[in-house]
C-alpha cells in the first residue's frame, strides 16, 4: 500500500468520525426539535403551535421584548466598551492593568449570578436601597428592563473592550499623523478615522454582545419580573409547573434558531461592507492625560469599573453574613457555607470541575483538528464539518439543551439525566470559539515549516502533533481559558439538563435562590466567583503578559 495513501486515509477518517459525531450529538437532536414543533400525536403536520404563538400578543411581545433589550445592552456595551478601549489604547491611565483585568472578571462571571447580587443590593429589602431611603434619596426599582439592562451591559462591555484593543493596536500611528495634518484632530478624528476604520470590529463585537444578551435567561428570569422575553418563555414553556408543552416550546426554539440566523447573516453582510486589512508598522503610542480630561477619562474607567465589580464583591461578602430562613441577620459566620455543604455544594463544585475538565480537553482537540482540516485540508466535507460546528454559535443554550432532551430523551440511546449530556451540551455550545481562535492562529503559521519537518523525515502526523499543535498552543490556550471559564459559569442549558447528581455550581445557585434560601445561594455564588478569578489568573500566567484576546 502506497505510504502517502495511508497518511491521507488516516484524515479522511478523522474528517468522517468528525462529521458522523456532529450528525449524532447535534444535527439528530436539532431533527428531532423541528419535528416535535411541526408535529403532534394527534394530527401529525400541524402549523398550530407558531399560529398559537404568533396569534398572542402574550407571546409574541417576548420576541420584541428581547430585541429591546439584547438591542439597548448593545448599545451601551458599545459605547462603554469603545470609549474604555480609546482611553486605555491611547492614553497612559493610572492602574491601567488593574483596570482591565477587574473587567475581564466582571465579563467571566455568570450573568444572572450579578442579577441574584443587585437585587441584594437594590431590590425592595437591599442593603443599598435601605440606605438611600434613610437617607431621603429615590432608590429606584432595579427589576424589569432597566435591571436587565444594568446586569447585562456591566458583564458584556469588557467583550467590545477586548475585540478593540485589539483593533487599535493594528492602527498605524501614521494615519493618525496624517489626520491631524489635514486638520482633523480631537473628536472630529476620532469619528471620521478611528470609528471607520474599526467598523469590521465593531460589528463583530456588537455581534457578540447582541447573541449573548439575546440568549440569557438567567438575568431576565431573575430581575425581569413582568418584562417576559423570549429564552424565559421557552424555559417556562419547557419546564412548567403547569404542564410541561414540548411541542410549543419546540416551537419557540425554531424560531430563535431563525431569528438568531438572521441577525448573524445580515452582521456577516455588513462586515463584506467594510472588509479591508491592516498592520500597523507604527503602532500608536499612548500619551499622558492632562488637565480636566485626563481627570475625566480616570473617572470614567474606574466608575464603570466600580460599577462593574461591585456585585462580585458584595456576593463574597454577603456568603459570610448570617442568614435565617432565606433573610440575612446580623453578624458574620460559616453557616451559609455549611447549609451550602448539606444543599450537595461539594458535588456541585466536583461535577463543574469534572464537567470542565472533559468537555474543555474535548474541545481543545476537536477545535485543533477541525482548524487543521479546515485550513490545510480544504474540501467539501471538512469546509461541512467547519460549518455544523459554527451554527451553535448563533444558537441560545436553552434551545440546545432542549433539542437534546427530546433527542436522547428515549432509546435507543438516553442520555437525559447524566453527567454525559451536559458535558455534550457544553462542548456543542463553547466549541465555535475555540475554533475560531485556533483556526485564526494556524492561518498565520507557514506551510512551509510543516514541509521542512516532512523533508527532515517526520511523519505528516508526527508534523501536526510536534510542530504545528506547539506553534498552535497560543490561539489554542487563549480560547481554551476563555472557554473553560464560559463553561464553568454556563446555566441556560445546565438548568434544564441537570437533576441532584449532575448538579453544578451555577445551578447551584440558581436553585437556592429559587428556594428563596439566599445565604446558601451566596455561598455557591461566591465559589463561582472564586473559580473563574482563580481561572483568570491561570490565563493570564499562561499568556505571560501578554494582552487578553478573544
Amino acid at each position: 500500500m502506497n505510504p502517502k495513501r495511508r497518511k491521507f486515509e488516516v484524515w479522511s477518517a478523522i474528517s468522517i468520525a468528525l462529521l458522523l459525531a456532529f450528525l449524532l450529538f447535534f444535527l439528530y437532536p436539532l431533527c428531532t426539535l423541528l419535528k416535535q414543533a411541526f408535529t403532534t400525536e394527534e394530527s401529525g403536520f400541524t402549523l398550530d403551535n407558531f399560529v398559537k404563538f404568533f396569534s398572542k400578543p402574550y407571546y409574541y411581545n417576548t420576541i420584541l421584548n428581547s430585541f429591546k433589550v439584547s438591542v439597548a445592552v448593545t448599545l451601551v456595551s458599545l459605547f462603554i466598551g469603545i470609549v474604555f478601549s480609546y482611553f486605555y489604547s491611547f492614553y497612559r491611565l493610572k492602574g491601567e492593568k488593574f483596570l482591565l483585568i477587574a473587567s475581564i472578571l466582571c465579563c467571566m462571571s455568570a450573568p444572572f449570578i450579578g442579577a441574584y447580587s443587585w437585587i441584594l443590593l437594590m431590590g425592595r429589602s437591599g442593603d443599598l436601597t435601605r440606605l438611600l431611603k434613610a437617607l431621603g434619596l429615590p432608590a429606584g426599582s432595579i427589576y424589569g428592563f432597566g435591571g436587565i439592562l444594568l446586569v447585562q451591559a456591566t458583564k458584556l462591555y469588557p467583550l467590545v473592550l477586548i475585540y478593540m484593543n485589539g483593533m487599535f493596536s493594528n492602527l498605524d500611528n501614521s494615519l493618525m499623523e496624517a489626520s491631524a495634518n489635514l486638520g482633523c484632530s480631537g473628536l472630529k478624528r476620532f469619528w471620521k478615522v478611528i470609528l471607520r476604520l474599526s467598523m469590521p470590529t465593531v460589528l463583530a463585537a456588537a455581534l457578540l454582545v447582541f447573541m449573548r444578551a439575546f440568549a440569557d435567561f438567567g438575568t431576565p428570569l431573575l430581575i425581569g419580573e413582568g418584562y417576559r422575553t423570549f429564552t424565559v418563555e421557552i424555559y417556562k414553556q419547557f419546564l412548567s409547573e403547569t404542564g410541561s408543552d414540548y411541542s410549543f416550546a419546540s416551537a419557540i426554539s425554531v424560531i430563535a434558531i431563525v431569528l438568531t440566523a438572521a441577525i448573524f447573516l445580515l452582521q456577516k453582510y455588513a462586515t463584506k461592507k467594510f472588509s479591508f486589512t491592516m498592520n500597523a508598522l507604527h503602532p500608536v503610542e499612548k500619551k499622558a492625560p492632562k488637565g480636566l480630561g485626563g481627570v475625566l477619562m480616570h473617572v470614567f474607567c474606574y466608575g464603570v469599573v466600580a460599577v462593574s465589580l461591585l456585585p462580585q464583591i458584595y456576593i463574597i461578602y454577603v456568603s459570610f453574613r448570617n442568614s435565617k430562613m432565606g433573610v440575612f441577620q446580623k453578624g458574620y459566620s460559616l453557616a451559609n457555607y455549611r447549609a451550602a455543604l448539606d444543599k450537595l455544594l461539594l458535588r456541585a463544585t466536583g461535577n463543574t470541575v469534572l464537567v470542565g475538565v472533559i468537555a474543555l480537553a474535548a474541545i481543545v482537540l476537536l477545535a485543533i483538528m477541525i482548524s487543521y482540516l479546515v485550513v490545510r485540508r480544504p474540501n467539501f466535507i471538512n469546509h461541512s464539518i467547519d460549518t455544523i460546528s459554527m451554527m451553535p454559535y448563533i444558537m441560545p443554550g436553552s434551545v440546545i439543551a432542549i433539542a437534546l432532551v427530546i433527542g436522547f430523551g428515549k432509546k435507543p440511546l438516553v442520555l437525559t439525566g447524566t453527567l454525559a449530556i451536559m458535558i455534550i451540551a457544553v462542548i456543542i455550545r463553547r466549541l465555535p470559539y475555540t475554533t475560531r481562535s485556533a483556526t485564526a492562529t494556524l492561518i498565520q503559521i507557514p506551510l512551509s515549516v510543516e514541509e521542512a519537518s516532512i523533508s527532515l523525515g517526520a511523519s505528516k502526523m508526527k508534523t501536526f502533533f510536534k510542530v504545528t499543535v506547539p506553534m498552535m498552543s497560543s490561539g489554542i490556550i487563549s480560547g481554551a481559558i476563555l472557554s473553560w471559564v464560559s463553561i464553568v459559569t454556563e446555566v441556560s442549558s445546565a438548568a434544564i439538563l441537570y437533576n441532584n447528581r449532575s448538579i453544578t455550581l451555577t445551578v447551584g445557585t440558581y436553585a437556592a435562590v429559587s428556594r428563596g434560601n439566599f445565604g446558601e445561594a451566596a455561598a455557591f455564588a461566591a465559589v463561582t466567583t472564586v473559580l473563574t478569578a482563580l481561572s483568570l489568573f491561570l490565563y493570564m500566567r499562561l499568556n505571560r503578559g501578554k494582552e487578553i484576546q478573544l
